[in-house]
């Protein structure tokens, strides 16, 4: 945990920094992001940031209202999308539904059954359940499997590992990638992998140790795991690509980065 009165605004951009500085998704202030990100230094603007996440902010709008929670970013509701709680139980797929209608419904059309009307129990509103359901990157892996798509699910995952080594801005980390059979996603053996822990001396992971779990996002190191967090990872993770893999084609097409 981070702590603090922001401790929520903090964690969630630790997530968000990565897709944010490759342009993918929220506000052109990348580095401004970084610094309040890696110092937790927020004054005020790192809520305002936040918030202008088109893809993450309905979602933790959803999870907070369904728990009654008053702050988007609530720790609580933070660690809910990124990572998994049990807040994510407070909304069943048919409040999922009615949100992802609410949301899309003038903008698709009647391409919005594709997502709704195949939507299977175990949706979650949980960035896993965006990366693989909404991203019209599946669709493309299932018309052909070709490497880029398999690359930019296994990056927008937040995905786990354990560490190998570390240096002041990088470390190797054992992880699971993305594999795809030609009909399904699932989870490959560990294998080790380069990621980015700290630019221009900002990181979000100090003294990081071998044998440390953490999680990772576009090729950054976000925070250190907990054995409960790395299990609810896990756990979320394996829920939602059962979802996908159980939704007949074609998949959702894409809505919002």
């Amino acid at each position: 945990m981070t702590g603090g009165a922001d401790a929520g605004a903090v964690r969630f951009a630790r997530y968000a920094y990565a897709p944010n500085a490759l342009g993918h998704c929220g506000p052109p202030d990348a580095r401004g992001l970084l610094e309040q990100a890696a110092t937790g230094d927020s004054d005020g603007d790192l809520r305002h940031l936040a918030s202008a996440f088109e893809g993450a902010w309905p979602y933790l709008q959803l999870i907070a209202a369904a728990n009654r929670i008053a702050d988007p970013l609530d720790e609580r509701v933070v660690e809910a999308y990124w990572i998994g709680n049990r807040l994510l139980d407070a909304v069943p797929p048919r409040v999922l539904r009615a949100a992802l209608t609410e949301r899309f419904a003038a903008r698709l059309g009647r391409d919005l059954s594709a997502l709704t009307d195949t939507l299977p129990a175990g949706a979650a509103p949980h960035h896993a359940f965006h990366v693989f359901s909404v991203y019209p990157w599946v669709g493309l892996l299932r018309r052909v499997a070709i490497d880029e798509p398999l690359r930019v699910l296994d990056r927008c995952r937040i995905s786990w590992g354990r560490v190998v080594t570390a240096s002041a801005d990088r470390a190797v980390v054992r992880t699971r990638p993305l594999t795809w059979d030609g009909a399904s996603l699932a989870l490959g053996p560990p294998a080790p992998a380069s990621f980015v822990t700290a630019n221009d001396g900002y990181g979000f992971v100090d003294d990081l140790r071998p044998g440390d779990v953490v999680s990772l996002h576009w090729n950054w190191v976000c925070e250190r795991l907990t054995p409960r967090a790395a299990a609810s990872l896990r756990h979320i993770t394996a829920r939602q690509l059962d979802v996908v893999n159980s939704t007949p084609p074609p998949t959702p097409v894409a809505l919002l980065a």
